[in-house]
């Protein structure tokens, strides 16, 4: 009974959210509980959603603070400078065009937010394709294939529904990845330079004006009031010390966050209207990341508080083939793939991912290894057609969403197994459990 209400559940909370019947947020409220109340839990059910909200509490403060944190980051303008860099530096010549746009792609992408990153990055390369007569097509893959991978930071959205379904510290899954995370960078300017090298066979470099490429007023902040140029150095500092303390392990993560932005508010806008301002810009952004995470706790709490995920697992275990089941977590990598690419993110972390781990458990895979696993394959979700952010790329860089995914898949595909083979080789998650 409790395996059937259990994958009947995840089934309906699929389909709503996949049929786009209902928000993921509304979803993962009002389906639990509905299926808690059928299976005969009313007197219980309290408590469960309490717990399992309380569990999540850390991952969604996190989130909050680490949003606004690199968005104030961005409005101040601490990233400008090396945007300008890239885009005096590849003048044009297309290898080197390419291999900046994949570099200005990976710094733009590490607020986490798509949307955001498509803008900049095609406002700021799109000329300087047409200007030199470069496909289209390798600008948007590379900037989709960066965005893929810094979707992996654990304010990209992956890793803290991981985190959260899987009731683990969103640092001890994305920490011990970055080493992996970089390999996937290196494959990605592996890719970039490839192209780069044939675009740069083609049409040859062209000697542009310096007046044309006179950059110095480009800023990747959509606030010009935020900007804080002279402040650049000390929100530099800021940063490198927040990103060190956080490999580091001294604090825990939502705590830093919490450090970090009250002295990067304080810093640049100490005007008390300033700061009720810069909040007000980004709190859409927030909510509806935050909301989510409370949202899932509800689920997260009824699925494990009734015992639906443990009868679910005992069902998977029996139909896994016994030689199968040490290899788990190198499944769960692949799977995150066309799982990631077929379903959303929410349905797959929330509704796959428990499941996985609670069988994997039984194999001595810990849930933050299999957590680890089950970002593997962010760079192939960012194309799927779930993915509205991806229509707006296309859309910016005016290219047919198809000819987008023909492009990209292949080399999203390798990115993905290059982050999986290097994750593999450092330990990050077993090749094989027992």
């Amino acid at each position: 009974m409790l395996t059937f209400l259990g994958f009947a559940m995840v089934m309906t909370f699929m389909y709503l959210i996949m049929s786009k019947r209902l928000s993921a947020l509304i979803a993962l409220i009002i389906v639990p509980i509905s299926f808690a109340l059928i299976g005969g839990f009313a007197a219980g059910i309290g408590p469960m959603m309490l717990e399992g909200i309380g569990k999540l509490a850390p991952t969604g403060v996190m989130l909050m603070f680490a949003i606004l944190y690199f968005a104030l980051m961005i409005d101040s303008g601490l990233f400008d400078p090396a945007v300008r860099a890239i885009l005096r530096l590849v003048k044009g010549d297309p290898l080197k065009v390419s291999m900046g746009t994949a570099a200005l792609a990976l710094i733009v992408s590490l607020d986490g937010d798509g949307a955001t990153t498509y803008m900049i990055c095609v406002a700021a390369m799109l000329p300087l394709y047409s200007r030199l007569g470069m496909s289209p097509l390798i600008m948007a893959g590379l900037i989709i294939l960066a965005g893929g991978i810094m979707n992996m930071t654990p304010w990209g959205g992956p890793t803290a529904r991981a985190a959260s379904a899987l009731h683990v510290d969103p640092s001890d899954i994305f920490v011990p990845m970055i080493p992996a995370m970089i390999a996937g960078c290196i494959a990605l300017f592996g890719v970039a330079w490839i192209y780069g090298k044939r675009e740069r066979a083609r049409l040859g470099v062209l000697h542009l004006p310096d007046e044309q490429d006179n950059h110095a007023e480009i800023s990747v902040s959509q606030y010009p009031e935020a900007r804080r140029p002279k402040l650049l150095w000390i929100n530099g500092a800021l940063t490198a010390a927040l990103m060190a303390t956080l490999i580091a392990g001294l604090l825990p993560l939502p705590v830093l966050f919490m450090i970090a932005f009250s002295i990067a508010m304080i810093i640049n806008y100490p005007c008390l209207q300033q700061q009720k301002e810069r909040i007000a810009a980004h709190a859409g952004n927030v909510l509806a990341v935050v909301g989510l995470i409370f949202a899932a706790g509800i689920f997260t709490g009824i699925l494990s508080g009734t015992g639906m995920v443990e009868a679910m697992s005992k069902s998977l275990l029996a139909v896994i083939p016994e030689a199968m089941g040490p290899y788990l977590a190198v499944i769960t990598a692949l799977v995150s793939m066309p799982f990631t690419f077929f379903m959303s993110n929410d349905a797959f972390y929330y509704g796959v991912l428990p499941v996985l781990a609670e069988a994997a458990s039984h194999y001595g895979i810990s849930p933050v290894e299999m957590a680890r696993a089950s970002i593997v394959g962010q760079p192939v979700h960012l194309l799927s057609p779930l993915v509205p952010s991806t229509y707006l790329l296309v859309g910016l860089a005016k290219i047919e969403f198809g000819d987008h995914q023909r492009f990209t898949l292949k080399w999203a595909v390798l990115i993905c197994l290059a982050i999986l083979v290097a994750a593999l080789l450092l330990g990050v998650f077993p090749m094989f459990g027992g």
